[in-house]
């Protein structure tokens, strides 16, 4: 289909999502989408439709995830799974620069590579969300990450509204899905007959000029429409943010942090499948002759004892200490930071918390007993 008019908004037929995944490939991207391995929807690359969980869906609770068989062919008949698009904009392993011994001295490499061209396939509203929370950080401050940038800017997204929720899922209240309403190139809307597509960037526009699209009926826009409300319908889990930074920042002492640490097993479950953190760790690795050396950056999590080793010794070194450490910037100090939240209501860190702790439950605690009436705490103070 070529010459398509000015229009946001078309649909697809759900036996011509293959023409989508083909097309982007033969434009030279790896497509990288959902897909059933090891008994969760991980993100992997995609291949055909056959790559993805059609029929499939997962229930998910504080420290439970299970697939279940549904009982349609849906292809995106899920929320989200363990993994997140950081691990490709931010990969957990990265070799920033080495260094090689030659005749005449050292030779210095930044270590930079290709960048990979990627295509998302079905990111969702709170990850859309993450992604901006993580562009505000690498590319939009005083200093621009490389790795970050090279990957991003080579980045095809292809959204997909949510049309059921987890029970762990709190995007309203951080408001930032289950819609999708910006960041993408393009975006679906599963429906039984396909997928009402809309166009979100002229790259969208432009792939969306290549592909059997028809005019959306008045139908289609109804029933996506219904089918996106049923997923606002079903999200119950809930986090008052009013004030949330105040609250928090002038409860550093509060008898709930010593609470949550009796539980918290300090596993760095959390962070990892955060699609937002940002710690890591920077190491020099040489060879056996010392001829040949690599400066690597590796996740690391601000739950690890080592990980604020200063001057001798660990600064935060009890659990207490290390969860306050994260549940205070995640949702407090980073808007000091970057004039946005750390989160965005995915409600991963729940899932997978092997213990289920839930970090709504723990902000409703401490506001529920917050007694105090202190003036706000000034960004210098924290």
């Amino acid at each position: 289909m070529t010459n398509l008019p000015l229009q946001t908004t078309w649909f697809l037929p759900r036996g011509e999502l293959s023409r989508l995944i083909e097309t982007l490939r033969a434009d030279g991207y790896e497509v990288v989408g959902p897909t059933v391995d090891q008994g969760a929807i991980v993100y992997s690359e995609i291949r055909s439709t056959d790559d993805l969980p059609k029929g499939w869906t997962e229930t998910q609770g504080p420290g439970q995830y299970r697939l279940e068989r549904r009982t349609d062919d849906a292809y995106f008949g899920f929320t989200v799974g363990p993994h997140s698009w950081k691990k490709y904009l931010f990969p957990p392993l990265v070799t920033v620069s080495t260094a090689e011994r030659t005749p005449d001295g050292w030779s210095i490499s930044d270590g930079k590579n290709d960048p990979p061209k990627y295509a998302f396939l079905g990111v969702r509203a709170c990850e859309l969300a993450a992604i901006a929370v993580q562009d505000r950080t690498f590319l939009h401050g005083p200093y621009v990450d490389p790795v970050y940038k090279a990957r991003r800017d080579q980045a095809f997204i292809i959204a997909v509204n949510c049309t059921q929720a987890a029970s762990t899922c709190f995007c309203t209240s951080m408001g930032t899905g289950p819609r999708c309403t910006r960041g993408f190139d393009l975006a679906l809307t599963e429906l039984p007959a396909g997928f009402l597509v809309e166009v979100g960037s002229p790259a969208g526009e432009a792939l969306a000029a290549r592909l059997p699209l028809v005019e959306a009926a008045e139908d289609h826009t109804r029933e996506a429409e219904a089918r996106r409300q049923n997923a606002v319908d079903q999200i119950q889990r809930r986090m008052d943010t009013t004030g949330i930074r105040d609250l928090l920042l002038q409860n550093l002492e509060h008898p709930r942090w010593s609470d949550v640490a009796q539980r918290c097993l300090s596993c760095t479950n959390c962070t990892m499948v955060c699609p937002t953190c940002f710690c890591h760790s920077v190491r020099d690795v040489s060879d056996l002759t010392g001829d040949q050396a690599r400066r690597e950056r590796q996740w690391d999590s601000c739950f690890n004892l080592d990980f604020s080793y200063m001057n001798g010794g660990p600064v935060r070194n009890d659990v207490r200490s290390r969860y306050r450490q994260w549940l205070t910037h995640k949702l407090a100090s980073w808007f000091d930071q970057f004039d946005v939240s750390g989160c965005v209501g995915c409600g991963r860190c729940i899932t997978w918390c092997p213990v289920g702790i839930d970090l709504t439950e723990e902000v409703a605690a401490i506001r529920s007993s917050d007694g105090l009436q202190r003036p706000p705490v000034s960004p210098a103070a924290t």
